[in-house]
């Protein structure tokens, strides 16, 4: 998976903060809530125009910002 097919960072969107593509869900919500215990199913039904795929690609973007 390409994480950059899920993230992206546009100066004109949550103030440049790297977001869910097509969505103002900041990637670092979905950490922060992953981090706090929820599973995919719960941040999905908390944010619905957030997937699965993007839930993952978010954990990848992580990864890759880490290193």
């Amino acid at each position: 998976m390409d994480w950059r097919n899920y993230i992206t960072v546009d100066q004109n969107v949550c103030h440049g903060q790297a977001c869910l593509k097509g969505t103002r869900v900041m990637a670092s919500v979905v950490l922060d809530n992953l981090a706090a215990g929820l599973t995919p199913d719960e941040i999905v039904k908390s944010y619905p125009s957030v997937t699965r795929e993007a839930i993952r690609a978010t954990i990848a973007y992580a990864d890759r910002r880490t290193r």
